[in-house]
């Protein structure tokens, strides 16, 4: 929260500057498509098979039909929270006040229990420029006091004084408002030991001198986006936006009074996750009815010749569904971390891979720049594989598993694992490490065909990579997040002891076993009973643990919740298989008709989860519109449910719903937080999880399978790019180059020239026989190749 100007000296008369008119400047960023790297990886030649489902093949997870925004939703109104503890002082920012220079440094609510977010408040509406509660600054009595004017003895004497007065007194009103709104931030952020560096831009071409620029605002602040479009920034929790042009790696916004600003250290374990995940975005699902994953959209829409048509329409999408405004929700909403899927083609495809490749990435250095402004954390959520970790659609291809299973599976975990650690290069650079603090490596692996001895391998070489990315200790790159498989939390218990700051991520859902015709109403403590106690248990026996996703279905009931033309097991229509009707799915997709107590039982549900759950991330923030212009998945959509009342206007009064269910006490041990003994694993343990396994399930072993070798290219993910006006030119702030560890110098895997492939999606087939040909050895893991990489510009 901006502070107020409440109070001032008294006995000194008191005049407003004038600058509260002054218009807000349009942000100078406007980023074009990411330039082609030089460091493209050669595409690999492959041969083609059928893109029929093989038999057997694993059923989907939902994705919601990514369609676009209804543009005639209105930002939500919320209400005011209650009185929290810990609130955390934003940095000096411009508030619309021309008093701002007078404010004093240090006010009382910084030092308060309590925290007073009632936006109707006069302390909390800096607008009015009013307040209550601070000490009276001395600031201009000092001013007064040692330009003091001479006691006069004639009219001339008194004219010369009067003049020399007003010119102190105009010069202060110049100078003093623009160190305080204009340097003052910026040197305030510049020396925060928590920030990113400052930035140092270089001259690039000349340009028109920058204006003053609001660079921060609170609860009923104007916004105005890179578009020249605006809207009102609602959040009733004392959250402040902070984005600066000339300084876009400032880290001074605060999500909410009870969340730490960026520049400070969110305490894993401590402080509460609220969060959500921006599905169906950058890792999309199909809207054209011959489609039914991201590679059967992409093939239809390159075959599209119309006006409009081709695979790059799918920009269209990522511009549109979700935008500036859904972070400023987001934070609004109480939430303070967003999970986002991203996919491997975000960095690059190989020959016969259909998508759309790098144009997603432009979209996540935006998601980053606004979560950024907003104060949003970010999970970044590795969703989807080359050959697919799981066969279901949103893993780019329905159908079979292809990475650390059947006759590809070495050779597409190589490959991940090249992109885990071109991933974990980008995000460690000082720019980007405390907004994207967690890193989801792997996105739901089947577990139990893959095995856990072979995923617990693959996590272990995961973890060495963006460790090597990174370096060790709090402060130093993400958490690194493992999702449990589908084998259970207490699977993972005691797995990588002293690992530096990992996590445990679990999907736990309802919807999709047994189907019941239970009323709502009669699974108010059903997350409780069910999940409450495990996460307790894995807190403990594991250390951090996390719901990556979670939703408020009961029911399987909704479009595409199991896919595309699969049907639901509640009405008896899902392939495969032979599923007893239990009833009619519209009671739970015609959101329009529900009363007040249904909304109100799918409310106890979703507290019941938060409260469970401990560290959440609802699944998904929105849910498109269908082809009837409504969404028809709501229990999947957390926007829907604050719009129209099923959903927490305040996720924090969900504490204490699970009554007497001995909520896991902080704090995490040193070493699982990055502190004293972080980065220690016994040697012992290392030595069991050896790279690569022996045997690889559905072929054998892994000598006798294709591999890759390491004599490509690395693919560098590409910066975003920052400019503004100064003086006479035009600066581009240095954002660093993609690769924070100049160490990590290893080539990128591909096909040995001499050896044979199959498609990375083959599936179920018999490697090629002869593996590779004479004087061509077959080898699972060979020898790197070291080769120099630019040095990170400093």
């Amino acid at each position: 929260m901006p502070p107020s100007n409440s109070a001032h000296s008294q006995n000194i008369p008191y005049d407003p500057l004038p600058l509260t008119q002054d218009p807000p400047r349009d942000s100078f960023y406007d980023p074009s498509s990411p330039h082609a790297s030089g460091f493209d990886t050669p595409p690999v030649e492959m041969s083609y098979f059928s893109d029929t489902v093989p038999p057997g093949a694993a059923q989907p997870r939902f994705l919601g039909a990514a369609l676009y925004d209804d543009p005639s939703n209105r930002p939500r109104d919320s209400f005011a929270s209650q009185n929290t503890q810990n609130t955390f002082r934003t940095a000096p920012s411009a508030v619309g006040s021309s008093v701002y220079a007078l404010n004093p440094d240090i006010s009382e609510a910084e030092h308060s229990s309590a925290y007073r977010d009632d936006p109707h408040d006069p302390e909390y509406n800096s607008s009015s420029g009013q307040g209550a509660g601070f000490d009276s600054p001395r600031y201009l009595a000092e001013k007064r006091s040692a330009y003091a004017v001479p006691r006069v003895k004639s009219k001339r004497g008194l004219i010369i004084a009067a003049s020399i007065l007003a010119a102190v007194i105009v010069l202060i009103a110049i100078v003093v408002p623009i160190y305080f709104v204009v340097i003052k931030p910026k040197s305030s952020s510049s020396s925060d030991s928590n920030s990113a560096s400052p930035s140092n831009p270089t001259s690039t071409s000349s340009g028109s001198p920058s204006s003053n620029v609001v660079v921060t605002g609170g609860d009923g602040s104007t916004i105005t986006t890179e578009d020249g479009t605006t809207f009102t920034y609602s959040n009733p929790f004392g959250g402040t936006w902070y984005w600066d042009p000339e300084n876009p790696f400032n880290n001074n916004a605060q999500a909410q009074s009870w969340t730490p600003p960026l520049n400070q250290t969110f305490n894993f374990g401590t402080d509460r996750i609220f969060g959500v995940n921006l599905g169906g975005w950058l890792n999309t699902e199909p809207k054209y009815p011959t489609a039914i994953d991201e590679w059967t959209l992409s093939e239809a829409m390159a075959a599209d010749t119309s006006p409009g048509g081709g695979l790059t329409q799918l920009e269209t999408h990522y511009q549109t569904f979700i935008t500036e405004q859904d972070f400023a929700e987001i934070a609004g909403a109480g939430l303070n971390f967003v999970r986002i899927p991203l996919p491997y083609w975000a960095i690059e495809v190989r020959s016969g891979e259909p998508f759309l490749p790098k144009t997603s990435w432009t979209y996540f250095l935006k998601a980053i720049q606004w979560a950024r402004k907003y104060g949003l954390r970010i999970n970044l959520d590795f969703h989807a594989l080359p050959g697919s970790q799981n066969g279901w659609n949103h893993s780019g291809k329905f159908g079979s598993i292809n990475v650390l299973y059947g006759p590809m599976g070495i050779a597409n975990a190589q490959r991940s694992l090249d992109y885990i650690r071109i991933l974990a290069e980008f995000i460690s650079q000082p720019e980007y490490k405390d907004v994207v603090v967690i890193f989801g490596i792997t996105n739901e692996p089947q577990g139990t065909p893959i095995g856990q001895d072979a995923l617990s391998r693959y996590y272990m070489q995961a973890y060495n990579g963006v460790r090597k990315a990174s370096g060790i200790g709090e402060g130093n790159g993400p958490f690194i997040s493992y999702h449990d498989g589908f084998l259970g939390l207490s699977q993972w218990a005691g797995f990588l002891p002293n690992a530096d700051r990992i996590a445990l991520d679990d999907h736990p859902y309802l919807c999709f076993d047994g189907q019941s015709s239970a009323p709502m109403s009669s699974y108010a403590q059903t997350p409780c009973t069910t999940w409450g106690g495990m996460m307790n248990t894995s807190m403990s026996a594991f250390g951090f643990t996390t719901a990556g996703e979670f939703s408020n279905a009961v029911t399987d009931c909704g479009l595409f919740v199991n896919g595309v033309g699969v049907g639901t097991r509640y009405e008896g229509t899902y392939t495969p298989g032979t599923w007893p009707v239990v009833g009619s799915c519209t009671p739970w997709t015609d959101w329009q008709s529900w009363n007040s107590t249904m909304k109100s039982d799918i409310e106890q549900f979703a507290l019941a989860s938060m409260d469970a759950l401990q560290n959440w991330f609802f699944w998904t923030w929105k849910i498109g519109n269908s082809s009837s212009g409504v969404v028809e998945a709501p229990q999947w959509s957390y926007q829907l449910g604050l719009q129209n009342g099923w959903m927490p206007q305040d996720p924090r009064v969900a504490s204490g719903t699970c009554a007497n269910q001995g909520i896991w006490s902080p704090p995490l041990q040193a070493w699982q937080t990055g502190g004293a003994g972080a980065g220690q694993i016994p040697a012992t343990v290392t030595a069991s999880y050896t790279w690569p396994p022996a045997q690889i399930s559905n072929a054998g072993a892994v000598s006798l399978l294709p591999s890759y070798t390491p004599t490509g290219t690395v693919a560098t993910l590409p910066p975003p790019t920052f400019t503004y006006s100064t003086g006479s030119s035009v600066k581009t702030a240095s954002a660093g180059d993609g690769w924070e560890n100049p160490s990590d110098t290893a080539s990128g895997m591909v096909g040995i020239a001499t050896c044979s492939y199959l498609n990375p999606w083959i599936g179920t087939a018999a490697p090629p026989s002869p593996l590779c040909s004479s004087g061509a050895a077959a080898r699972a893991v060979p020898d790197p190749l070291i080769t120099p990489h630019p040095r990170r510009q400093s």
